[in-house]
């Protein structure tokens, strides 16, 4: 043992050790604060679809933050792992499962789902940082295949007083643009959230607004949501399935899980690609992936579809993207 300890042979240190050349700087960022300022973009849109769902959705979200939360907070205490519910990370993953419902989905089934996306999803891969693809849209693609009458309903704005049963489902943007490209709403409606749908995707105007604020404190890049809008835009632009081009682009954008995806689930640190040009390709990978489901998908969505699809050729994207050391070549294989 001492003749190792005292031995001058190199030792190859394992790639997760390997750091790049000095000087190094030393972030303050911690997960927890990455977490609280993901929590704080999201208000706006949340409690715009409280406001304009009622109580249900209040209840919605609540109960899907408390279970997530819970359900992280048992796994680790009885399998004696590190307590890490501090982090807010299944704060976030709750959030956002529920603003991706209808405000009339069923609690049992909410609960079924937030289950799946902390014990199943994030921790049975070893916790934060491990996981593969994003818990809250893994969990809702499994909500989607596991209960579709409950997730295919989008009941527009309740009346004062009503409950579950005076809800009425109505057809939403996006099914009636794949039905025959009219739709009765306009890009107005779409843009500030006077409409039916999920809890957290009515108002396009208040997710950019939590998009921006993401961008200025240095939460995420502009390179995954820039590349994912721009290339859903440039190719409904192109192929418009309503009346007029720019209409159409605009109905598009502002239609569906769009804004909520690009801008706070396809930029998540663990299943994105660490590379510029990665997260270029990445949002340009999901973007095609989108509009090729929303026009010729048994769907009318697949903002869900693509990041899960993007999240599994992570590794490539980053691998293909990795700048090549100075002075260095990349090996022939």
């Amino acid at each position: 043992m001492q003749e190792q300890l005292h031995s001058t042979t190199p030792v190859a240190l394992p790639d997760q050790l390997t750091v790049a050349a000095s000087p190094h700087e030393k972030s303050r960022t911690h997960v927890p604060h990455l977490m609280r300022d993901v929590l704080i973009a999201l208000m706006p849109a949340c409690l715009f679809g409280i406001f304009w769902f009622g109580w249900q959705a209040a209840l919605l979200c609540v109960v899907s933050v408390t279970t997530c939360v819970a359900a992280e907070y048992l796994y680790q205490r009885l399998l004696h792992r590190p307590i890490t519910v501090r982090d807010g990370s299944a704060a976030v993953t709750g959030l956002l499962l529920a603003m991706n419902l209808p405000y009339t989905f069923p609690l049992p089934m909410l609960i079924v789902g937030d289950l799946f996306a902390i014990l199943v999803v994030k921790q049975l891969f070893g916790g934060l940082g491990k996981n593969i693809v994003n818990p809250a849209l893994a969990a809702r693609v499994f909500l989607f295949s596991s209960f579709p009458a409950a997730m295919a309903g989008f009941p527009a704005r309740p009346g004062l007083g009503s409950s579950y049963a005076d809800a009425v489902a109505t057809a939403t943007p996006l099914s009636l643009l794949k039905e025959g490209g009219v739709t009765e709403f306009s890009v107005t409606d779409l843009f500030f959230g006077t409409t039916g749908g999920c809890i957290g995707e009515v108002s396009a105007l208040l997710l950019l607004v939590g998009g921006v604020y993401l961008l200025c404190r240095r939460v995420i890049t502009w390179h995954i949501p820039a590349s994912y809008l721009g290339t859903v835009a440039i190719l409904t632009l192109l192929f418009p399935r309503a009346d007029g081009r720019l209409e159409s682009m605009l109905l598009e954008l502002c239609a569906g899980g769009l804004m909520l995806g690009a801008f706070f689930m396809a930029t998540d640190y663990v299943t994105s690609p660490v590379t510029r040009g990665g997260r270029l390709l990445f949002g340009a990978l999901c973007g095609a992936i989108t509009v090729l489901i929303r026009y010729f998908g048994a769907y009318p969505e697949g903002v869900s579809f693509a990041i899960l699809i993007g999240n599994l050729l992570v590794y490539y994207l980053d691998k293909f993207t990795r700048p090549t050391p100075f002075g260095k070549r990349r090996a022939k294989k």
